[in-house]
């Protein structure tokens, strides 16, 4: 699809078209076909395209990938779609994810303090913000039928073989930055992890037609 008039941020516009599909493997590309046949056909037929993106904590691979493609959505003018995340527990959304989102240039607030708190990121400033905190995948604020569930984790794809509602499961998992955490190379593998999902999601949102 033709990138949508709508502009993102500069910083994230200025991103997306140095991001290398040339970089994705052939065995990565056949795992995120799946993803992309799915959204093909909610495209074709004019269906709301709900993806739920799943991880053990719902703490850091399931946000980045909602963020990304919730941004790669707008930024194709790919129409009706909605993009969620959760875990098989609730947690809280890794502080060094926000910060590592904010240094790619969303705009990120604070709603709630606490435990688990609450952020607003936007990638456009006419589009709504997309709600950050960590929840169960059968939270209230996430879709209960007719959606994509896309296992981000290893640990959670096979943790949960069957999720209740979902139209399709689709594992894309990806390896944990936490590995890194507390360590010098925490900020450079949180940004490497960023933009291999942001890459990846950019190759699927790219393939869609109107």
């Amino acid at each position: 699809m033709t990138p949508v008039k709508t502009k993102v941020y500069d910083p994230i516009a200025q991103l997306i078209p140095k991001l290398d599909k040339d970089t994705i493997s052939q065995e990565r590309r056949e795992i995120l076909q799946p993803l992309a046949q799915y959204i093909q056909s909610k495209t074709d037929s004019q269906e709301p395209i709900r993806i739920n993106f799943i991880c053990t904590h719902n703490s850091r691979r399931s946000h980045l990938s909602q963020v990304w493609a919730q941004t790669m959505a707008h930024y194709f003018n790919v129409k009706n779609v909605q993009c969620y995340s959760g875990g098989t527990e609730s947690t809280a959304l890794f502080p060094i994810v926000a910060q590592t989102l904010k240094n790619t240039g969303f705009q990120i607030e604070t709603i709630s303090e606490g435990k688990n708190p609450i952020y607003s990121i936007k990638y456009a400033e006419n589009e709504p913000p997309i709600i950050g905190f960590s929840k169960k995948l059968d939270d209230n604020f996430n879709p209960k039928s007719e959606f994509a569930a896309v296992m981000t984790c290893s640990q959670a794809d096979g943790g949960c073989p069957f999720i209740a509602g979902a139209e399709k499961r689709i594992p894309i998992t990806f390896e944990d930055p936490k590995a890194f955490d507390n360590t010098p190379l925490q900020a450079e593998k949180y940004q490497d992890r960023s933009l291999q999902i942001a890459t990846e999601l950019f190759y699927v949102f790219s393939q869609i037609k109107s």
